[in-house]
């Protein structure tokens, strides 16, 4: 019998050290549900674990009184990522529309994201955004991003953003990092105005990156939000690109290697200018998102499969040995 009391005991002690309450809610002003709406839904990959149904089969949520603001609390597991949608009817087919700004963002992935790290007692809430929206009303989305390639090994405790957005605070917003790359990012909401930040690697005031440059204001990164605004992913510490930033060994060649089609629509070739001495391509999105690696190259050309790539820009960096970087391309998909 003691033994069946100790594992009940240990069992209920795990289940409260990993839960965390988590508030999702939704602005429907000026929405007009669909003719035959239950009401307000919500789907992601948090229902299972939570106890609402299946993964991204729609739960519907509850009106707060008579506003036009819907929402559920749920109880699911801290130190993890978590994608969802609203949707204004029981229908998968009514699911919101994500802007880019707020979605996943990667292979197709249309779907809103929240990275949850606190295990207290309290409820974590990111505001009522607004169904097809950015950001709750009254207030503007900005999405950091930092490439921590260029610093060495990533603190155990995280990469955190802070500025005079949020008092400074060394381990309140810590940012996530897709697919395994070097691009780390978080969704802020705030008021349009003048920022200063920085990035800590870690999660005390001492972690905090030190910056100098064309792009720091008071040694800080500035920006002046007006509209909602994805960052550019630069390297940490740096005022540019990892690929550009000073430090980085590089090496040019007399001659460019040759990138065709160009536009690309099925794929596209390289013919490198100095291709005994190519090792690895990798390409990158817009965001700073790796969508392609080919390591080791080992010839003078390359053909890059682009119909499984969203229409866009991209840029293709050409390492050499030692991870020197020969080249850097850019490469249009239609």
């Amino acid at each position: 019998m003691k033994k069946i009391i100790l594992v009940l005991v240990a069992v209920l002690y795990v289940g409260t050290i990993s839960a965390k309450k988590v508030k999702f809610a939704v602005d429907m002003t000026g929405i007009t549900l669909p003719l035959g709406s239950t009401g307000v839904h919500i789907m992601g990959d948090f229902q299972t674990i939570s106890g609402t149904g299946s993964d991204f089969v729609p739960y519907m949520i509850t009106q707060e009184g008579i506003t036009d603001i819907y929402s559920i609390i749920v109880d699911i597991p801290a130190f993890a990522k978590y994608e969802y949608k609203f949707l204004s009817s029981l229908q998968t087919y009514d699911a919101e529309f994500v802007p880019i700004e707020s979605r996943v963002g990667y292979n197709f992935n249309d779907n809103r994201w929240i990275y949850l790290d606190s295990l207290a007692n309290d409820t974590t809430y990111f505001g009522a955004v607004r169904f097809g929206g950015n950001a709750p009303a009254g207030l503007t989305l900005v999405r950091y991003l930092v490439d921590m390639q260029n610093a060495g090994s990533v603190s155990t405790n995280g990469v955190h953003v802070g500025g005079n957005f949020q008092g400074w605070n060394s381990s309140k917003n810590i940012l996530y990092n897709f697919d395994a790359s070097t691009v780390y990012e978080v969704i802020t909401y705030v008021t349009n105005g003048t920022y200063e930040y920085k990035y800590y690697n870690g999660n005390t005031s001492g972690d905090i990156e030190t910056i100098s440059g064309a792009c720091t204001v008071n040694g800080n990164r500035q920006i002046n939000v007006t509209t909602d605004i994805v960052l550019d992913a630069l390297c940490y510490s740096y005022c540019t690109d990892c690929a550009n930033a000073l430090g980085i060994a590089s090496h040019s060649t007399n001659q460019s290697s040759i990138l065709s089609p160009n536009p690309a629509e099925n794929y596209a070739n390289i013919n490198f200018a100095d291709g005994e001495n190519v090792t690895e391509v990798i390409i990158v999105d817009q965001l700073g998102r790796q969508v392609k690696n080919y390591d080791n190259v080992n010839s003078t050309s390359l053909q890059i499969e682009t119909n499984d790539m969203q229409s866009g820009i991209y840029f293709v960096s050409v390492f050499g040995k030692n991870s020197l970087v020969l080249e850097s391309l850019k490469l249009i998909v239609k």
